[in-house]
C-alpha cells in the first residue's frame, strides 16, 4: 500500500498557490481518464476486442443505472454522471498505488466534487426547464418553503462533501492503525476492505448526485 502518512504537504507552488498532492493526484487521473478515452474512442470496431467490450459494459451499466432514475433523460446526464462515477472510483482506489494517496480523503476535493454536483444541478435543471420554471420548484407548493428550499440545497451540498471526505479519510487512518500494530501481517485483507470501501463510496456518491441532478430536472414535472 501506499504511505501512509495522513499529512497533505505542498508537492510544488506557483506562485502564491501551493499545490498539494491531492491537486496533482487529480490532474493525473484526468489526464490518464481523458488519453485513455482518446484511445478507446480511435479505435471502435464492430467486433470489439476485450479493452473496447469492457469499456462498452461499464458505459452500459452506468447508462442503466441512469436510465433507472432519470429514464427520459438518460443520455443527457450519462456524460457527467459517468465521468463522475469513473474518476470517483479510480481517485477512491489511487491511494492503493505506492506513492500516491486518494484525493478523495481530502476535504478540499470533496468539497469541489460536491460544488460541481450543485452547480450541475441547478444547469441541468435550467436547461432543461428554463430559467423561471425550474425557479418555480423552490416556491413549490407554497411560497413560504423558499428559505427551507434554499438551505436544504446547501445541507445537502455539505453533507455530499463531508460524507465522502469523512469516510476515505477513517479508511485511510484504519489501515494506517493495522499497518502500525501488525505490520504486514495481514496485508490482503486491508487491500480487500480497501477496494470495497472505496467502490462503496464511489457507487455512494455518484448515486446521490444522480438523484440530485435528476430530481433538479423531474422536479419541474
Amino acid at each position: 500500500m501506499a504511505d501512509q502518512s495522513l499529512t497533505i504537504a505542498p508537492v510544488f507552488s506557483l506562485g502564491p498557490l501551493d499545490i498539494t498532492s491531492t491537486v496533482v493526484t487529480s490532474w493525473v487521473i484526468t489526464l490518464a481518464l481523458a488519453v485513455c478515452g482518446w484511445l478507446l474512442s480511435r479505435r471502435l470496431k464492430l467486433d470489439p476486442g476485450p479493452l473496447q467490450t469492457a469499456a462498452e459494459g461499464v458505459v452500459l451499466t452506468i447508462e442503466r443505472a441512469v436510465a433507472e432514475v432519470a429514464p427520459q433523460h438518460a443520455r443527457q446526464l450519462l456524460p457527467f454522471v459517468g465521468s463522475l462515477w469513473i474518476f470517483l472510483v479510480i481517485a477512491n482506489l489511487a491511494g492503493l498505488v505506492p506513492g500516491f494517496h486518494s484525493p478523495t480523503r481530502d476535504l478540499s476535493a470533496t468539497a469541489a466534487l460536491a460544488l460541481l454536483v450543485f452547480l450541475s444541478t441547478h444547469w441541468f435543471g435550467i436547461r432543461v426547464r428554463g430559467f423561471r420554471g425550474y425557479l418555480k420548484h423552490y416556491l413549490s407548493p407554497s411560497p413560504i418553503l423558499l428559505p427551507f428550499n434554499l438551505i436544504s440545497e446547501i445541507t445537502r451540498t455539505v453533507a455530499l462533501a463531508i460524507r465522502l471526505f469523512g469516510n476515505m479519510m477513517s479508511l485511510e487512518m484504519a489501515a494506517l492503525l493495522i499497518l502500525v500494530v501488525a505490520g504486514f501481517l495481514a496485508p490482503v485483507p486491508i487491500l480487500m476492505l480497501h477496494i470495497v470501501e472505496a467502490l462503496v463510496q464511489a457507487y455512494i456518491f455518484g448515486m446521490l448526485a444522480l438523484i440530485y441532478v435528476a430530481g433538479g430536472i423531474q422536479s419541474q414535472h
